[in-house]
């Protein structure tokens, strides 16, 4: 992708301060004012990245969704604003603002916006241990 392409300042550049203040709310409105299209009906943006964690800010469209997928690390998903479902194995939970899923690494999930959502996912993958020999 070369700059000009480039939607945003490249993550390199956005996540490099070792020190963040960040407004969901103005990040949330930001992100939902982007002119290209929704992919699956949302947006996403890394709004932190260091070590093992990762903060991400989802902005949904009614009925966007995340197909089923899984992680490595350990996972919360914050709400926002609005109602998501999130759907893992064979339990789907309506989730509405203030309420946080927690997800153990490697289970399979699903979040599908039941209205105009946001939420902060967070990803926290075990350091990797030193190789052997």
């Amino acid at each position: 992708m070369s700059t000009e392409d480039r939607l945003r300042p490249h993550p390199r550049e956005r996540l490099a301060s070792p020190v963040q203040r960040i407004d969901l709310a103005e990040a949330t409105a930001r992100l939902r004012a982007e002119t290209h299209a929704s992919v699956s009906g949302h947006r996403q943006v890394a709004l932190v990245r260091h070590g093992p964690v990762s903060l991400i800010l989802f902005a949904f469209e009614p009925d966007g969704f995340l197909k089923e997928h899984q992680t490595e690390g350990e996972v919360t998903i914050h709400v926002l604003s609005g109602t998501l479902e999130v759907t893992h194995g064979a339990e789907a939970t309506k989730v509405g603002p203030g309420v946080l899923v927690s997800l153990a690494p490697g289970q399979p999930h699903a979040v599908r916006a039941l209205e105009a959502s946001s939420m902060l996912l967070t990803i926290c993958k075990a350091p990797s241990e030193p190789a052997a020999g």
